[in-house]
């Protein structure tokens, strides 16, 4: 059980609209005070000084593919991961798993398997695919925080793509219980008159073109104008989009966006032939397509930044022959994530606020799980303690997902993760990283 009360007192506090000094203090797993000292008689836990305390981050794309592909991943361990990398609430992807979330059912089965396993607390979006519109209504009333669609197909056989029709179907049924679709944004027609990729990362990226994205956000924003169904766009990869997106917004249509670790940080440039650990789908591009996401971050265009933690077997990214048509699209960074955004951002002057708006506050609000992704009085007690000038080198072999298979192995990246908690638990501490405890929990929307 949650301690009764106590506080921790920090020099750098992230709280909604900047940095305070002071203490927060928790009881019954809920932030009850932010003070300028500790109260007087409370057990009080004194950071050190070169931390920041954070707000747990949210990670609402997360693919842990239990039951079904655990082989893959599964609860245990990418909770775990999700612990090491300061994130306290992770939301879990339809698809991948054996049933898809695509019904009520299907959503039971996946909790049910959560059992025991749970480092940190876990959500779930459900899936839209031809022919369960009628399933949408039922799967927000059971708890999902949304259903997500592919408009091409999504790699397993499971969850195929919807065409314009039944996304039109999909987003009438989510608007009217006033729910949210998600979807990857690529056109079907121009991803299969493309050539075929190889070995070559060229040929990668020539065979998912910007324009697959452009042609998709397209039909998204016509669908949302149509219907008025709220629409998020996930991990944009492209920045001609964001003109599209952008305007979707100033019409005053509900479309938001989000993008990735590995689409701030990387670049294609640096992606060596047959390096199939940097497949993901939509890729990654050039230098210069990366500052122009940075700048969709700065000016709200894009809201969130989350993992699309997608990870798979060493034998399916096909490393043994380095072919990128053959090799399995998904990087996992779950545990990562925020060294990675936070290298890249301090190195462009954003600050911790930046960062916290981006990976907690944002995907706490778009799914609705508003109890938690702040340092605010009646908010979950969920913490990451930072160090954000201390610099670490990936080791593979420290990474807590299922199949530690890396783009970033031996990449110095800068921000550890000191601890984590969640309802005033440490979950996670960088000095006993093999005490992992299972008290995480399935939650639901407010």
């Amino acid at each position: 059980m949650p301690d009764a009360e106590f506080a921790l007192e920090a020099r750098r506090i992230v709280v909604p609209g900047g940095e305070r000094s002071g203490a927060v203090t928790v009881s019954g797993g809920r932030i009850t005070a932010i003070s300028d000292e500790p109260p007087a008689g409370v057990r009080t836990v004194r950071l050190d000084p070169d931390c920041v305390l954070l707000p747990g981050l949210v990670d609402s794309h997360v693919h842990v593919n239990e039951p079904g592909r655990t082989e893959w991943e599964g609860f245990a361990t990418a909770t775990a991961a999700a612990a090491a990398g300061g994130v306290t609430t992770i939301v879990d992807m339809p698809l991948n798993s054996i049933p898809a979330t695509v019904d009520v059912a299907a959503l039971e089965t996946k909790r049910a398997a959560t059992a025991g396993k749970l480092g940190v607390d876990v959500a779930f979006w459900g899936g839209a695919v031809p022919g369960n519109a009628g399933d949408l209504g039922p799967l927000h009333a059971a708890g999902v925080v949304g259903v997500k669609c592919f408009l091409l197909p999504s790699g397993v056989d499971e969850f195929p793509p919807l065409g314009p029709a039944e996304l039109r179907a999909a987003m009438t049924a989510v608007a009217a219980v006033g729910g949210l679709l998600i979807a990857h944004a690529e056109d079907p027609d121009v991803i299969d008159t493309a050539p075929a990729p190889d070995r070559t990362y060229g040929s990668f990226l020539r065979s998912r073109p910007p324009v697959a994205e452009t042609r998709a956000l397209e039909l998204l924003i016509a669908t949302a104008r149509e219907t008025g169904c709220r629409v998020h766009v996930v991990h944009v990869s492209a920045g001609e989009g964001l003109d599209l997106i952008a305007a979707a917004k100033a019409e005053g249509l509900p479309v938001t966006a989000e993008t990735c670790p590995h689409y701030l940080v990387l670049t294609a440039e640096e992606v060596p032939d047959g390096a199939t650990q940097f497949k993901c789908c939509p890729p990654i591009r050039g230098a210069a397509n990366r500052d122009r996401l940075w700048q969709g971050l700065a000016d709200g265009t894009i809201g969130c930044v989350v993992s699309d933690h997608s990870p798979c077997t060493a034998e399916a990214k096909r490393l043994d022959v380095g072919d990128f048509d053959l090799a399995w699209g998904g990087i996992a960074s779950l545990q990562l994530g925020l060294p990675l955004v936070w290298t890249e951002a301090a190195r462009r002057g954003f600050a911790p606020a930046d960062v916290v708006r981006w990976m907690a506050g944002a995907p706490a609000a778009l799914t609705g799980l508003t109890d938690r992704g702040a340092i605010e009085v009646g908010r979950q007690a969920d913490f990451c303690v930072l160090a954000p000038d201390e610099s670490f080198v990936v080791d593979v072999a420290a990474l807590r997902h299922r199949n530690p298979v890396t783009p970033y192995a031996g990449r110095e990246l800068r921000g550890v993760v000191r601890s984590t908690w969640l309802r005033g638990e440490p979950v996670y501490d960088v000095s006993d990283p093999g005490r992992v405890p299972r008290t995480g929990r399935t939650v639901v929307p407010a």
